[in-house]
């Protein structure tokens, strides 16, 4: 059966939120630890506010209060990275989703720099930040999607574990050119989505 929709992770994998943490933070290397910092903190966790994660991280890698208080002012000045506007633009009549590690209004405003989804969920809507099940089964229970059906676009490693123990085909956008993880396996990795129409072509090929 050809994919019904393609889920993606927002803050990698179709948004340059790095550039943002290393400008607000200074520069690159501290920007970079403060984002680690951040993802340490709520991998796979139950959901607590995103805004306290964003303040202990800045805590955990020197960074100030009121820098972490002015990234989370300007959340959502993100730009998409340069193959994202041609990569959703061969998706035209495909169903689009996000799931994202943020707050639904933190959700909200970067999914909108980043072109028009039919559904977009958050940890905080979900009680859970990625890669526990509870976001991605989230949406696909919204959307009335069954896993099998479903292509997941992973920016960061752990969402390639993620979304595949729960039965999605994955694309992995691996835009650091970080090591693979353990717990997953994608079905495509890519520095980018500039090979994403082709892989839906060659599915949708073989499963017709």
């Amino acid at each position: 059966m050809a994919y019904r929709a393609v889920g993606f992770d927002l803050l990698t994998a179709l948004l340059d939120t790095w550039a943002l943490w290393s400008e607000v933070a200074g520069d690159r290397a501290t920007g970079m630890r403060w984002h680690a910092a951040s993802q340490d903190l709520l991998r796979g966790r139950a959901y607590r506010p995103f805004a306290g994660i964003v303040r202990d991280a800045a805590s955990v890698a020197g960074v100030s209060a009121v820098k972490a208080d002015e990234l989370l002012e300007r959340w959502g000045d993100f730009d998409p990275w340069p193959d994202v506007p041609q990569a959703l633009s061969r998706l035209a009549g495909t169903t689009t989703f996000i799931v994202t590690n943020c707050s639904i209004e933190l959700g909200r405003r970067a999914a909108a720099r980043a072109g028009h989804f039919d559904l977009v969920v958050t940890a905080e809507e979900a009680g859970a930040y990625k890669p526990d099940p509870r976001p991605y089964r989230r949406a696909l229970e919204t959307l009335g999607l069954e896993a099998g059906t479903t292509l997941f676009v992973a920016g960061s490693a752990h969402d390639v574990g993620g979304a595949a123990r729960i039965g999605m085909d994955v694309y992995w956008a691996n835009r650091g050119n970080v090591p693979a993880p353990p717990d997953g396996v994608a079905l495509r990795v890519e520095p980018d989505l500039s090979a994403l129409g082709t892989v839906m072509e060659e599915h949708d090929r073989v499963r017709s």
